[in-house]
């Protein structure tokens, strides 16, 4: 009689531990949701997840700060080659990342320089 009653309460006492469990998780997605907690960490991880340097970029790639921009896509083109076929994906998006990064000075240089001209 004793076991029959312990054993009563160790499965009332389970499913509300589950039930309380359960709706505190409910409640803590719904305050996160609220501080837009969740999109703070996206915003975070993804603007620092796809950022280079300019010197790991010309490290990546192995070249030069001197180096023209013929160079930096042909060495581009070559590593990205190099791992397409049975290599290592992760290196291959360091390098099209390092090809970003210095694509946009590139680009910042023509526009300095077109905008220089036209003053």
């Amino acid at each position: 009689m004793a076991s029959k009653i312990i054993a009563n309460l160790l499965v009332l006492g389970g499913g509300i531990l589950v039930r309380a469990v359960s709706q505190a998780y409910r409640q803590a997605i719904i305050n996160g949701t609220k501080a837009g907690v969740a999109e703070q960490v996206k915003n975070t991880v993804g603007r620092g997840s796809k950022t280079m340097s300019l010197h790991e970029a010309r490290q990546v790639l192995g070249i030069k700060e001197e180096a023209s921009w013929e160079e930096i896509v042909k060495r581009y083109e070559r590593l990205y080659q190099r791992n397409e076929e049975g290599g290592s994906f992760y290196i291959q998006s360091k390098v099209v990342r390092a090809k970003e990064a210095l694509e946009a000075v590139q680009q910042q240089a023509k526009d300095s320089a077109s905008a220089g001209g036209k003053t």
